[in-house]
């Protein structure tokens, strides 16, 4: 069994999340992949995100009907910030109720050549498969220009997988995936600026928003 772990804010959740997930999961046939919103971002702390029941409904409609997506709900029950580290061992711990299970942590590329702010960071690189979903243009990087060199000398090349596998037993993976030109950022500002916002989200997500009048600036 293996198991996605995609955390992100999803404020809100649009097409671009849902195509990178489904190709993750068809690329390393993965049995599931759970979408995990964000509670409170330590390396966002500067912006305040939409209430975390409006992104969870909004990630639950979006993946309506697809049996190998599920949302997780974890960082919401958890006090304090929302460190990635903390969620993976919760996942970890309940392996047991669920079967032996590989996990696969999922992240942009902008958010891995940070990850040396994350806490525990080299923790999360021993206990999960880490997949970095990359930029145009990106060819594989040496290891050492984002991870120190203490932690880089741990990893080699494998050609064969096309990945970095560490002395662990996880690898670091690097992917191109389909490019879709659509944030979240992108669909704040255009509903604050009264543009649509149909076709870059799912219909089911956009009817929520228009429900609910999010991202509409007051006045």
């Amino acid at each position: 069994m293996k198991k996605g772990l995609f955390g992100g804010s999803f404020d809100p959740i649009h097409l671009g999340h849902l195509r990178c997930a489904e190709e993750i999961r068809e690329i390393f046939d993965l049995d599931e992949i759970f979408f995990i919103p964000a509670g409170r971002q330590p390396l966002k702390a500067d912006r305040e995100a939409t209430p975390f029941n409006h992104r969870a409904a909004m990630v639950r409609l979006a993946i309506e009907g697809n049996p190998h997506f599920t949302l997780s709900e974890t960082e919401n029950r958890r006090d304090g910030m929302s460190y990635s580290i903390y969620t993976v061992r919760e996942f970890l711990e309940g392996r047991g109720s669920q079967g032996k299970w590989e996990p696969y942590f999922i992240m942009g590329q902008d958010a891995f050549e940070d990850i040396t702010l994350w806490r525990d960071w080299e923790d999360l690189l021993k206990l999960c498969n880490i997949v970095v979903m990359t930029r145009p243009g990106f060819s594989f990087p040496h290891i050492e220009e984002i991870l120190p060199p203490e932690t880089a000398t741990l990893y080699r090349f494998d050609d064969s997988k096309q990945c970095f596998r560490g002395e662990k037993g996880t690898s670091i993976f690097f992917r191109r995936l389909t490019e879709l030109e659509i944030s979240s950022t992108d669909i704040r500002n255009r509903r604050a600026n009264g543009k649509s916002i149909r076709y870059l989200v799912p219909e089911k997500v956009f009817d929520y928003i228009e429900s609910k009048g999010l991202y509409r600036t007051e006045g």
